[in-house]
């Protein structure tokens, strides 16, 4: 695939018109980057479990990739795979695929062979860079064995440390860069990278974006989170390769001239120390982990001062969750709803909590420079305030198209470039977002639709419920039954008649109450590689307790 292969589905007097309104920077990422590493050479780029790399020194070793892969013969507009553990690795690699004028289309270190084939085979890609040895793995040599499935993969980039596996040419042995090679000057409205689904629910899905979609939609949502004249140091606990993670290389780094606090594997109690050591003025995480944190060890000795947000994003925010994180970190909590797909609101540094008790979950009022929501009814007609719909979005984050899935674009893309969500919710009379559920994500018990969200907002709310997971399990007779794993506040797994009791009282009609409850695993929910709670996996758990 090259970059010519994708289409903008969003017209592109739209482009043009959020461009000239300023909503882009108009410029590729690499040369946005550069700028930067002009401006302030010794400004520390990444810190990382390495320690801390300035610009000139991130600069230099992008640019040496970079010469390295065009020597190989990769050429702009190819897909290279970018699938590395967060650390200056990581970012170097995206900075030297932008370099290059190629698309960059990284991904969780944590994917399994099955997706990672997927992704290789649907995007054309011709080269990968992987670590030559992550825990008990080798991406590295698994993404070379892909060779005879994957005709495009021309070649496989090892990061030590270790030997490069065999087929594999070593990161530190690429060869120079060619006569005269210098960085690409791409369109800034070309695909830069493609940003890939959790796959916490299916099959993941890529999806185009282009340079200005990132550094400018993208980036107009990390700059409404600064304060101003702040200085940006932000702490990615998601996954780089991850669509959450692509306000990291491309928006932190290019746009901002920030810096990035990177932990190379999430671990709630070094996340806690680490918070302590670095000071981020924000810190990006999905809300297990904040929950996570927030029980840790040394969560009762550090010192979290600094920060200036937590953002968290990636699955619904409970209201507990919120203000205990308020609480801690002693600053706001932003609960932001957003998509690989292309969907992005949240709620500001300023906002109250919510505590108007009306259905859903509050994500704050839709930014222009970033996307316009509407919310419509099955012929995509806007519903009116307050009634329920689907959320549909466009504006300048909005992704071109998905890539080598047709049928998905038919699916999730209207008329004009709009993109469909498949989520539920609401717009208040004064322009708010409220976040209902999913329409894909139902357990149909007897015919009628329970949504797994509701009831885990509800359950959160038990005093011995620290978190909770809601899943649906097979059922001969109705179809589906709804199992809730729950993670107990103090020790003790409230049984199903105290939480029908308390979900009685909250007023939820008896068809939505959990039939099966189950602990949740020892060292609590198992995640995506992109963070998320896995709940597929848990799926597979409650039905084999079920069944046993």
């Amino acid at each position: 695939m090259t970059a010519a292969a994708v289409t903008d589905l969003v017209p592109a007097r739209l482009r043009a018109e959020w461009a000239r309104r300023g909503d882009y920077p108009c410029d590729d990422l690499f040369a946005l980057f550069s700028a930067h590493a002009d401006a302030h050479p010794d400004r520390p780029a990444v810190i990382d479990d390495g320690g801390t790399l300035d610009y000139a020194g991130l600069r230099a070793r992008a640019l040496a990739t970079a010469g390295g892969l065009a020597a190989l013969g990769v050429r702009p507009g190819e897909v290279v795979c970018v699938q590395l553990p967060n650390g200056r690795d990581a970012v170097a690699a995206e900075l030297a695929v932008a370099a290059l004028g190629a698309v960059a289309l990284p991904f969780p270190v944590g994917r399994r062979v099955r997706e990672t084939e997927a992704l290789v085979r649907g995007s054309g890609a011709v080269a990968a860079i992987a670590p030559a040895r992550h825990r008990d793995r080798s991406p590295a040599a698994e993404l070379a064995a892909l060779r005879g499935t994957a005709p495009t993969l021309r070649h496989v980039v090892a990061v030590g440390p270790g030997p490069a596996p065999e087929g594999c040419v070593p990161a530190d042995g690429l060869p120079p860069a060619p006569p005269g090679f210098a960085p690409a000057r791409p369109d800034p409205d070309s695909c830069a990278r493609i940003l890939v689904s959790s796959g916490s629910e299916a099959q993941p899905k890529m999806i185009a974006y282009s340079h200005n979609a990132l550094a400018g939609g993208r980036g107009n949502f990390v700059e409404a989170l600064r304060r101003p004249g702040q200085d940006l140091r932000a702490m990615f606990l998601v996954p780089l390769g991850s669509a959450f993670g692509s306000s990291g290389t491309s928006v932190t780094l290019a746009r901002h001239g920030g810096t990035l606090v990177l932990c190379g594997a999430f671990d709630a109690d070094a996340a806690v120390r680490a918070v302590a050591e670095h000071r981020p003025s924000h810190v990006f995480a999905v809300p297990t982990m904040i929950r996570m944190m927030l029980d840790s060890p040394s969560a009762r000795t550090a010192d979290p001062g600094g920060v200036s947000a937590v953002v968290l994003g990636g699955a619904p925010l409970d209201p507990l969750t919120a203000a205990e994180a308020r609480a801690r970190f002693g600053c706001p909590v932003v609960n932001l709803y957003g998509s690989a797909d292309g969907v992005n609101c949240h709620t500001g540094l300023d906002d109250p909590p919510d505590i108007s008790g009306r259905p859903g979950i509050a994500a704050g009022r839709p930014n222009p420079r970033v996307a316009d929501i509407r919310v419509v009814d099955e012929e995509l007609r806007d519903v009116p305030a307050g009634a329920i719909g689907e959320i549909v979005s466009l504006g300048p984050m909005t992704p071109m198209c998905y890539v080598g899935a047709p049928e998905l674009n038919a699916r999730y893309r209207a008329a004009g470039g709009w993109v469909r969500t498949g989520d539920l919710g609401t717009l208040d009379e004064d322009g708010g977002l409220r976040v209902v559920g999913r329409l894909k994500d139902v357990v149909i018990r007897g015919g009628a639709n329970i949504s797994p969200a509701e009831v885990e907002q509800l359950l959160r709310e038990h005093p011995d419920v620290r978190d909770t997971c809601c899943v649906g399990v097979p059922d001969p007779l109705m179809g589906e039954r709804l199992a809730a794993h729950i993670v107990p506040r103090h020790g003790r797994v409230p049984d199903r008649a105290e939480l029908e009791e308390f979900l009685r009282g909250k007023g939820v009609e008896p068809y939505k109450f959990p039939e099966y409850v189950l602990p949740a695993p020892a060292g609590g929910f198992p995640l995506t590689p992109a963070g998320k709670v896995d709940k597929q996996r848990l799926r597979e758990r409650a039905v084999e307790v079920v069944g046993g």
